[in-house]
């Protein structure tokens, strides 16, 4: 091991050298440091406080000063739910511009500082987790957080484990890559269901068939009610062959009135996009053209999961 020269520490080991030869009765210009120790006395300062400080949504080791409204919280999903609420009035209701955020508080140390992610003060790593771009903070790593330039924000879930469609305008996992159908901005534009913007939304996408987007709890909730097609286009959202029987079925046992046996109507199928001559039927009419394939569909698959 090689001795440490002093001119060659970082800010918070040059402190720690400080410090530990002010308190040292033995302490001369003689004593070397391993840089082995020096490590291991480095990252435990760092590591202090870890997974011990955050809110209901990160770990982290710092609070935010939003510039919005100068006041202090936890992190900018704090911000939107304290200022967005119901109590709240309408016209001072706001969400904090998280590219915007310029000075963070230690949670350890109480230091109010610039963006950044070890304290100038007591050099404790506020997040173990750290983009300089998003001001993001965060402890829990386990999440495999990523930034994408695409979107432009931090996303979870592994950035091998997701692509960044630019005709779509989001990331994608990777089984949809070569068989999604490409939506111009397909998640920029609220959930059919629920109305939150998809784009920042902290729960689970799910692309349809159709290539719409929805969140995965709400496309639950849809087939809990028997709601089967797409609310912004009407196209299937899952594999309706059963059930395109079971209509075959109920036509084939309902005979119509003789008046109306020969009669011929056009439609329209939601499915294929094909118009066709039909026979008439007052339990449903089949469209001719259209065949179920499963190769043609794309299963509804997972998105980027979350939005930091």
């Amino acid at each position: 091991m090689g001795e440490v020269h002093i001119e060659n520490l970082a800010p918070q080991e040059f402190r720690l050298f400080h410090h530990m030869g002010s308190c040292s009765q033995h302490f001369n210009e003689d004593h070397i440091f391993s840089e082995e120790s020096m490590n291991v006395e480095t990252s435990e300062i760092l590591d202090k406080g870890l997974m011990e400080y955050g809110c209901l949504h990160y770990r982290r080791r710092c609070r935010i000063r939003a510039p919005c409204c100068n006041e202090i919280f936890d992190c900018r999903h704090c911000h939107n739910e304290a200022k967005n609420n119901i109590n709240v009035d309408q016209k001072h209701r706001h969400d904090l511009p998280r590219h915007e955020i310029k000075q963070v508080i230690c949670s350890l140390c109480g230091t109010e500082q610039e963006v950044q992610q070890v304290c100038i003060n007591c050099g404790v790593c506020m997040g173990k987790y750290f983009c300089e771009t998003c001001k993001l903070f965060d402890d829990d790593t386990s999440k495999k957080q990523y930034h994408c330039g695409g979107c432009g924000i931090c996303r979870i879930g592994g950035l091998e484990n997701f692509f960044h469609c630019y005709k779509c305008g989001c990331c994608y996992s990777n089984l949809l890559k070569n068989s999604h159908p490409c939506i111009e901005g397909a998640m920029h534009h609220d959930c059919p269901v629920c109305f939150e913007f998809l784009f920042e939304s902290r729960y689970d996408v799910t692309v349809l068939p159709c290539g719409h987007t929805i969140h995965k709890s709400c496309l639950k909730e849809m087939r809990d009610h028997y709601q089967y097609a797409c609310p912004l286009c009407s196209k299937s959202v899952c594999d309706m062959s059963k059930v395109w029987e079971k209509f075959d079925m109920e036509i084939a046992a309902t005979p119509m009135p003789e008046h109306y046996q020969n009669k011929m109507v056009r439609i329209l199928c939601n499915d294929c996009g094909k118009s066709s001559e039909v026979q008439f039927h007052v339990v449903a009419q089949k469209c001719l053209n259209y065949v179920y394939r499963e190769k043609e569909r794309v299963a509804a698959g997972m998105l980027c999961r979350k939005v930091l």
